[in-house]
């Protein structure tokens, strides 16, 4: 029900986008730059990109490999009617093959989960060693009438500060580790914000996921000092009292970005405790070249993690961000010619006796068209094992 009931208000959408749109400027097809998709008219632009990803999992290189392959493509859509309306729809294909799906048998039915309200992923076709899935991760329609803006549907809504542990993002948490989902989960929400200039505005934002939990916050940002602030406060998956404060500024060429968050448990939450986490960070581009960053966590109250596919997981919220007390990270990137970036990361988990190393490369081959290498390492004591693993990664990935 869910599912019709989003896809008949789309198809009405972009319809009515596309009516309204060719009276006055017609359909004629125009291609755009690189990667920015493709317009007909000016009514309807299109874009996405295809990609073929292979992974090796081993211990230690000498050991059995462990190899899964990807193919994935997305597809965007946004259909204008008016300079006040846009209607956008976003899709991920993903046919998946080899030992991952053969092996793991949460792995088909963890690809179809859907954390939102509606359940838009679907497992098309599937076997012993193989999976075919499509997933709708955007579709809202948005409306701008001056410095009002409100959208309502499947979004990503983005309150985060800092670069890599986010607490402040309390509506769709990403992980750091699944670099190949640069577009970050979204949520099934209502969100409005009220622009009062170019670094000042006010938002307030409802959710629901899966299992009915409601998550709504307002968030308020102003600039002070040169320095960007804000505040949240709300209740998040309808069982924690929620406060926070994220801000980013510098000092001199540095600049230093911070977010903490609490998460207080309502009657409904029996045994929970309270929740602090906070983060600080800094980063600096040394030259055109190199540019590094680093950045602390600390939480009063860790999660727990079962293993390190855990870090991978798309169920983790804001409040389960922190699996150490304290937490550091760096990541330095060198670019010695405009079409090659290298970028070395590590990130220490001083609880779990353990830590994570991940070098990459990333080649411009041709235009659109990206060649990826990436080595991460995992050496940790997750719940009551000592985990020593690597995934090594190849990717092309051609833009349209």
């Amino acid at each position: 029900m869910k599912r019709t009931l989003l896809a008949l208000i789309f198809l009405a959408a972009f319809t009515a986008a596309g009516n309204t749109q060719e009276k006055d400027r017609g359909d004629s097809i125009t291609v755009s730059g690189a990667g920015s998709g493709t317009k007909a008219g000016d009514w309807l632009s299109a874009g996405g990109y295809a990609s073929w990803l292979h992974m090796a999992m081993f211990r230690k290189p000498s050991d059995e490999w462990s190899n899964t392959s990807m193919l994935h493509n997305r597809l965007n859509f946004k259909a204008y009617a008016g300079s006040r309306f846009t209607f956008t729809l976003e899709a991920r294909n993903r046919f998946v093959t080899g030992d991952m799906v053969r092996m793991d048998p949460n792995y088909i039915p963890g690809l179809s989960a859907d954390q939102g309200w509606a359940d838009l992923s679907w497992n098309i076709s599937k076997g012993n060693s193989y999976v075919l899935n499509m997933m709708v991760d955007r579709a809202y329609m948005d409306f701008t009438a001056g410095k009002m803006q409100v959208r309502a549907g499947r979004q990503r809504i983005n309150w985060s500060q800092a670069l890599i542990w986010n607490p402040n993002d309390i509506f769709n948490t990403y992980s750091f580790f699944d670099f190949d989902y640069v577009e970050r989960p979204g949520s099934d929400a209502l969100r409005l914000t009220y622009s009062a200039g170019p670094a000042s505005a006010v938002e307030a934002a409802v959710k629901a996921d899966s299992q009915g939990r409601i998550t709504a916050a307002a968030l308020g940002r102003f600039t002070l000092l040169n320095t960007d602030l804000q505040f949240l406060a709300g209740v998040t998956d309808g069982d924690y009292i929620t406060a926070g404060t994220g801000w980013s500024g510098a000092i001199g060429s540095v600049s230093v970005r911070g977010e903490a968050t609490l998460f207080a448990p309502l009657d409904g939450a029996a045994g929970e405790k309270n929740n602090i986490i906070a983060t600080l960070g800094i980063d600096k581009a040394f030259s055109d070249k190199v540019t590094a960053l680093a950045q602390v966590m600390y939480s009063n109250n860790p999660a727990d993690l079962d293993g390190f596919t855990d870090l991978y997981g798309g169920g983790l919220t804001a409040r389960q961000l922190a699996f150490s007390e304290f937490s550091a990270a760096a990541q330095v990137t060198y670019t010695p010619v405009p079409l090659v970036n290298i970028s070395v990361a590590a990130i220490w988990f001083p609880d779990l006796d353990g830590f994570y190393a991940g070098p990459s490369a990333d080649f411009s081959l041709a235009e659109n068209v990206d060649f990826t290498i990436i080595w991460q390492h995992f050496n940790s004591t997750f719940g009551e094992d000592r985990t020593r693993i690597n995934l090594g990664f190849i990717r092309i990935r051609y833009s349209f």
